[in-house]
């Protein structure tokens, strides 16, 4: 097999690194900016940050062997909703969170929590809770760009690494590399700037790859006729979805509501106008996104493609190396898979540097102990710790399915949503309401995950719930995010208000005008 793709993906992620040089000569060389970017991103710019970030290995490659595995239904479980949800919280959330971090300069969730609910601790009890649920979304990313140079390479390389293909290792190790230079170099600029190309690639790239798939199978219709002869139950598969289960899959896309990559994302905005365009566009792209992949999954089951679903991880890449004979073409489509995997992954490496910086060393030791270049440096170093921990966890983590793992790190950002909605609307919520909220929810994420078999597939009440028609249950995150509710609007009615120089300092009136 020829060795251009793997040349053009070479040639990529050299663009990248050239990219991530660039940026950094318009490096202000201060912590502010190396954290928001000085808040002066704009509407263009935020709209594909913010896109390219939510973008992850879970919309490509996990949404393509979701597809494979269960059919169309697959979109109607994620994308649909995450259309509609996202711009909702974006308009809801985002906007005002935006004015209240450029109003006292936050630049983490923890500072604006720990503000908002009078409570200095609070931070160290959601650092590691926001981080723990980050690192599998790391590895979503790690474990995906694996997954498709795998598929892709197949044979390459018969005489070097297992099935002739480059190793899962070996290209996480290049992907975290190059992610991790340009954010090191120029910060959230560098990962903006750098999330506004890849997001053009990849969403250019998906096209070209679904119009080539559908004609190298013949067309759509005979695309779709293969899949009816050869498994009908993929075209169908959506009736056997419950009902329960779809209306409660609405709770994972509220997960972009706790993000804490998405809310260092919502601090770089110039303006509040700069999140229109991002509110009108977003469910736009995930349509562009999301169909053409899952569409090339279904296909996928229509061929002797010879992938098992446990593996279904590698289908886009086995797809686009079996069809697309074009080596040149090959590496192309390949480099744009990865470009959205990379998207996500400089975004969340950042963000928990930032929060390390901020939320712990800084104000454990003191605002006023180090200098501006000294929190810049800090952030740094533990920018290239997170790395190093992700990778190698990627390496015992090879062969987890990505959609599930993803399900499962978005419904425990989802079912803490009522803590961030409550903040931002409700003046009567309480410190030990929030603190109970919290534990609450990260007690129960636990016990069913672990119940799952640490990231499995799972539905609840099933004996109840289902029927002689029809398999059906209750999303986990349905509880968690009851769990969290309950706890919250119970505790904080049992205990004493905020004080008023708080409600006055997060409600006041010059914020009027901003959703209530």
């Amino acid at each position: 097999m020829s060795l251009i793709p793997l040349y053009v993906v070479g040639a990529y992620l050299f663009l990248l690194l050239i990219l991530g040089v660039i940026c950094s000569r318009f490096f202000r060389g201060t912590s502010s900016d190396y954290f928001v970017a000085s808040r002066s991103i704009g509407p263009f710019v935020l709209l594909m940050s913010v896109f390219g970030t939510t973008m992850t290995a879970f919309a490509l490659v996990g949404s393509t062997g979701k597809a494979y595995a269960d059919g169309i239904g697959t979109y109607g479980l994620m994308a649909s909703w995450s259309g509609l949800i996202h711009s909702a919280v974006f308009f809801l959330v985002g906007i005002k969170l935006w004015a209240v971090g450029k109003r006292y300069g936050y630049v983490t969730q923890c500072q604006y929590f720990r503000a908002r609910f009078e409570s200095s601790k609070l931070g160290y009890l959601l650092f590691p809770i926001l981080v723990g649920l980050v690192v599998p979304y790391l590895l979503i990313g790690v474990l995906g760009a694996g997954a498709v140079v795998s598929g892709v390479t197949r044979g390459m390389f018969p005489d070097t690494f297992e099935n002739g293909a480059v190793p899962a290792w070996l290209t996480g190790a290049a992907v975290c590399a190059v992610v991790l230079l340009y954010v090191f170099l120029s910060g959230v600029r560098g990962a903006a700037w750098a999330n506004t190309f890849q997001t053009l690639v990849f969403m250019t790239t998906g096209i070209i790859a679904f119009v080539l798939v559908a004609r190298a199978l013949g067309g759509l219709a005979a695309a779709s006729e293969a899949v009816a002869a050869n498994d009908p139950n993929k075209l169908a598969r959506q009736h056997e979805i419950g009902k329960i289960q779809f209306f409660t899959y609405c709770f994972i896309p509220l997960s972009v509501g706790m993000f804490p990559h998405l809310f260092q994302n919502w601090l770089t905005a110039r303006s509040a106008k700069a999140f229109r365009l991002t509110v009108i566009a977003h469910p736009v792209f995930i349509m562009v996104v999301w169909v053409p992949c899952i569409l090339i999954g279904i296909w996928a089951a229509g061929m002797p493609l010879g992938v098992p679903e446990e593996r279904q991880n590698t289908v886009l890449g086995a797809m686009v190396g079996r069809l697309l004979q074009d080596p040149w073409l090959m590496g192309l489509l390949t480099a744009g898979i990865l470009a959205a995997i990379m998207s996500s992954l400089d975004s969340q490496f950042m963000c928990v540097g930032t929060m390390f910086t901020n939320d712990i060393v800084v104000h454990a030791v003191g605002e006023d102990r180090f200098s501006d270049k000294q929190k810049l440096w800090i952030g740094r170093g533990f920018v290239i710790g997170v790395v190093a921990v992700t990778y190698v966890i990627s390496l015992f983590a090879a062969g987890r399915a990505i959609f599930p793992l993803a399900v499962w790190c978005f419904s425990g950002f989802g079912a803490l949503f009522p803590v961030v909605f409550a903040a931002v609307y409700w003046r009567r919520a309480t410190k030990a309401g929030i603190y109970a909220a919290v534990i609450v929810t990260a007690v129960v994420w636990f016990v069913l995950f672990r119940m799952s078999g640490y990231g499995g597939e799972m539905l609840l009440f099933t004996e109840w719930l289902s029927t002689d028609d029809q398999h059906d249950g209750l999303m986990p995150v349905a509880v968690m995010f009851t769990a969290c509710l309950a706890i919250l609007v119970l505790v904080s009615l049992a205990t004493s208000p905020p004080s008023a120089a708080t409600i006055q300092r997060f409600f006041p009136k010059a914020l009027k005008g901003m959703p209530t």
